[in-house]
């Protein structure tokens, strides 16, 4: 009982466990009392149907039958008890079987002693007390029982007509209890063990069967688990949201309900083996995946689990990791190209303030000016690669926003006027500062080069959105950005400025998600660009 109790706590579907075999004990003894009300409406009945014949032996046959009676009404109190659980079930069992011995020695010894062959009722009482009580209690019952038939038989040779010789009969008697007690001793161990192995394999397989469910839950492929009728068994949220199917809570759905196609390939698969690893696209979410088959057969259950692996998912993930391979790369390329570029820099310098013609004197502005160009490159590249340096603090939106307009202005030599700033005063956000800076001032210098450079051509806007995180749009009044090249927007080295490098929406694009926020495209109002930030949560604890 001590291990079913610390074994319920690990899965909720175990806690019917424990109590299960307590119920089983119960039922036991109710049935063992329906054994017993049997025999004493036997004992009752018997001698009134059959009367002198039936007790043509017997010393009184009036003894007798109050005997059975009392034996009865014993018997209905048992059942009373055992309904409401007055007792304890071991008690119950003890009152029981002590009930039975005290009754049949009486019945023995008024129905004509040891040759009435009574005693032999107590051989089923020690029996189904062995295999209810599965202790070796039942052999101290056969002991009891032993000393009440000696006893009857003895006080029938002292005091009544009783035959000495037959102290032998009830010694094979005596020897039959302890018998029959031994053996449903030993076959209640062998039930006991086996109960509790079944126990112990129901626990493992519940939990096994738990562990595999959460697994698949959280699995970020679909998953459908299809037996031979093409009847779904199982499946998990990522199957619900490639299919665009909602599966019913407990409810058995066919494969052709939630995806025809995908009945049709189980039905070609089913035919043929190699047609397994299909990729397609689902019509009801439009989404391309890679069907996978993997066949089950396990006790008399055939079956198959459809995998589907989301390409999409896939190929963000790589991306991901050749973006990052990219990242260290040119880290690590531009950290060597930077003292060379230099040593270019500084030399073209030192030539150029030496007397040259014109002609000389703008070849080597051309080359500070793409030694410049390039040493801009140099520095976005290893901004890529301080994203993961986070040290994020709480800002308040509209006093880091003002300040940074003013830089702008003053670096860009234009109006204040440019710049229309609207911050609600509570938008408060968790931020690295140079982070920050870094993406606002990338976001405000592209909208001030695409726009039309008059009053409010550039608008800053934030506000908090219905889910409570902070949002940030920087927009402008120009032509905006092409179908076509919005999509490449954030790859890297993707540009449609001649003298632009192609990083700067790609590092605010690294430098946002590192922070927890999020930048997207999109069209504003009146036809220019708008690029938007959604930033995370804002909690200092």
């Amino acid at each position: 009982m001590r291990d079913s109790q610390s074994l319920t706590g690990i899965f909720p579907s175990l806690q019917t466990a424990a109590p299960l075999s307590q119920e089983n004990l119960w039922r036991s003894l109710s049935l063992f009392n329906l054994y017993r009300l049997i025999l004493g409406g036997v004992l009752l009945l018997v001698p009134t149907i059959f009367g002198e014949l039936f007790l043509l032996n017997a010393l009184s046959q009036t003894e007798f039958y109050w005997v059975a009676t009392a034996y009865t009404l014993l018997v209905l109190v048992s059942v009373l008890t055992i309904a409401f659980r007055r007792l304890s079930a071991n008690l119950q069992l003890a009152f029981q079987i002590c009930t039975d011995i005290a009754a049949i020695a009486s019945l023995t010894y008024f129905g004509g002693g040891i040759q009435s062959n009574l005693g032999m009722l107590l051989l089923v009482s020690l029996a189904l007390a062995g295999m209810i009580g599965r202790g070796r209690i039942t052999l101290l019952f056969a002991a009891l029982a032993s000393i009440a038939m000696l006893l009857e038989h003895g006080y029938a040779v002292l005091v009544k007509d009783g035959v000495g010789a037959q102290f032998f009969q009830v010694g094979i008697l005596s020897t039959s209890y302890f018998a029959v007690a031994w053996l449903a001793h030993t076959l209640s161990k062998y039930a006991v063990a086996s109960e509790r192995l079944a126990f112990r394999r129901g626990v493992d397989l519940s939990n096994m069967a738990e562990a595999n469910r959460l697994m698949i839950q959280d699995m970020p492929d679909g998953v459908l688990v299809v037996d031979e009728r093409g009847v779904v068994r199982q499946s998990n949220p990522g199957a619900e949201r490639l299919l665009g199917y909602v599966f019913p809570s407990g409810g058995k759905t066919q494969l052709a309900e939630c995806s025809p196609l995908l009945e049709a390939m189980f039905a070609a698969w089913r035919q043929n083996k190699a047609l397994g690893h299909e990729v397609l696209r689902l019509p009801g979410t439009n989404k391309t995946v890679r069907v996978r088959f993997l066949p089950v057969q396990r006790e008399g259950f055939w079956g198959v689990v459809v995998v589907l692996e989301d390409m999409q998912r896939a190929q963000e993930q790589a991306q991901q990791v050749k973006l990052a391979a990219l990242g260290r790369l040119t880290a690590n390329i531009a950290h060597e190209v930077r003292n060379p570029l230099s040593s270019i820099s500084y030399a073209t310098e030192l030539l150029k303030e030496q007397r040259h013609d014109p002609a000389q004197a703008r070849l080597f502005q051309i080359i500070l000016d793409n030694t410049s160009r390039l040493n801009r490159i140099v520095q976005d590249v290893m901004l890529v690669n301080r994203r993961d340096r986070v040290q994020a603090e709480s800002l308040e939106l509209a006093t880091r926003l003002e300040e940074l307009i003013e830089s702008v202005c003053q670096a860009e030599k234009v109006s204040r006027s440019v710049f229309e700033l609207q911050v609600d005063p509570s938008c408060r956000v968790r931020f690295d500062r140079g982070h920050f800076e870094q993406v606002l001032w990338n976001l405000c210098r592209n909208a001030l080069r695409y726009s039309q450079k008059r009053v409010g051509s550039v608008r800053l806007r934030a506000f908090t959105a219905e889910d409570g995180n902070a949002v940030l749009e920087v927009s402008d009044d120009g032509g905006g950005v092409s179908g076509e090249a919005s999509q490449k927007l954030f790859e890297p080295f993707f540009t449609t400025d001649a003298g632009g490098t192609g990083l700067g929406l790609y590092i605010a694009r690294e430098l946002c998600d590192a922070n927890g926020a999020m930048i997207e495209y999109r069209r504003a109002l009146d036809g220019g660009a708008c690029f938007r930030i959604t930033f995370g949560s804002n909690d200092d604890s």
